[in-house]
């Protein structure tokens, strides 16, 4: 039974607190005139619910989170159920039976409560920014509007589909480089820290002149062995700082600079902007979004910063009367000469949606071919690298016994 404590006065004109337990607030005014108390306020008190606290259902959906692989299949059902005729409500009713993520199963369920009283679905599902971003909303609106859902969903499935294919590709090449390198610098601190030791107290013993060579891996050994525990957290140190520098604005800004001015990697980077720059203005475009607003949206899908910036100035140029194939061709810096050229044949055609379609698959392919290449030109270099280290240590071991002998 709930808690009350009501303040007062009793028979006397005394002021009163009293906490009694009541089934509501009637009650307790009930229980005070018995008790011949005159009643100024009532406050519930609040009592803690383990059984809300462990509610498992709350707690998986506050810990899950929607993978783009399953918004993907998500948007190609729903666009399929209504292709076959279903309603919009009892589509998202199927998504929401058939999903087995708690996230999504919530989200889902509150955006088909909001579309059965009335709202927009482009209105409900921009309540969840985390989950469905401005690309999605704006062209699930467009699909309104121009009374083509079914259409807008399949196009916008193709474009999140073919964005998460190149995105895994670009992260799977960098995959194999980066965990090699790891293994490498922990194996490197760890003989630093617990074999070199050993090794180099035979060579200080000696008392003789040591080669440079030596004589650094000596002092760098020295170091780390006895000052382990700092060795380690420097370490872990510089991996969390770099990754928090390359998230803050200086740090995306100096990426976004070195990263297309790179050998190799620099002219792929470019390639993958254009092609996400291209699909996103041609799904867009194809689902009834103005120029200026897809121009907007594709400002935020693309993460390089000096990309955003040239996008943000078409916005405003375009708006001005500029033809939006001229921006490009200017900055063939950055994107690849045929960019410019394929939005100007779209331009005199009227076919820009299309022809930037065949642009994105165009370097959607190119970019996929040179990953698998990657991988190819990464394996010998990563062998330089490792032989470079190897012997490395190797010389600076053996150039001692070479200067012991002749010391003989």
């Amino acid at each position: 039974m709930p808690t009350f404590t009501y303040t007062g006065e009793d028979k006397d004109g005394t002021a009163i607190t009293q906490t009694v337990e009541a089934a509501d607030r009637f009650a307790v005014y009930e229980i005070a005139r018995v008790a011949g108390h005159t009643v100024h306020n009532i406050g519930a008190q609040k009592k803690i619910n383990i059984q809300q606290l462990l509610n498992v259902e709350k707690i998986e959906y506050a810990l899950s989170r929607v993978k783009q692989d399953e918004l993907v299949m998500m948007t190609r059902n729903l666009g399929s159920m209504l292709v076959a005729g279903l309603p919009l409500s009892r589509a998202l009713s199927v998504i929401e039976r058939q999903s087995k993520n708690p996230k999504l199963k919530g989200v889902i369920t509150d955006v088909a409560e909001r579309i059965n009283t009335g709202e927009g679905f482009h209105e409900a599902i921009g309540r969840y920014p985390k989950i469905f971003s401005d690309l999605y909303v704006a062209m699930v609106r467009a699909g309104e509007e121009s009374g083509k859902m079914a259409e807008a969903l399949h196009t916008l499935s193709i474009q999140m589909e073919r964005s998460s294919s190149l995105k895994k590709k670009i992260k799977g090449a960098m995959i194999y480089p980066a965990i090699v390198i790891t293994i490498l610098v922990i194996i490197g601190v760890l003989m630093m820290i617990f074999v070199m030791p050993s090794i180099t107290d035979t060579f200080k013993k000696l008392d003789v002149d040591l080669p440079m060579t030596t004589q650094i891996l000596i002092q760098v050994s020295d170091f780390m062995s006895q000052n382990a525990v700092l060795t380690i957290l420097g370490m872990i140190g510089f991996v969390v700082g770099f990754i928090f520098a390359l998230r803050s604005g200086p740090g995306k800004k100096i990426a976004s600079w070195v990263i297309p001015k790179l050998p190799i990697i620099g002219n792929m980077a470019k390639e993958t902007n254009a092609a996400r720059t291209a699909r996103t203005l041609s799904s867009l475009l194809s689902s009834g979004v103005d120029v200026i607003r897809s121009l907007n949206i594709t400002e935020e899908v693309v993460q390089n910063y000096y990309y955003k910036k040239i996008i943000a100035d078409a916005a405003k140029r375009v708006e001005k009367g500029t033809a939006l194939s001229e921006i490009f061709i200017e900055r063939d810096d950055l994107y690849p000469v045929l960019v410019g050229e394929m939005i100007l044949v779209g331009e005199e055609t009227g076919n820009i949606a299309k022809m930037l379609e065949e642009l994105a698959v165009f370097y959607e392919t190119e970019v996929e071919q040179k990953t698998k290449d990657l991988s190819t030109i990464i394996e010998p270099l990563l062998m330089v690298v490792i032989g470079g280290t190897v012997g490395f240590f190797a010389l600076a071991m053996i150039a001692p016994i070479y200067s012991i002998s002749d010391s003989i």
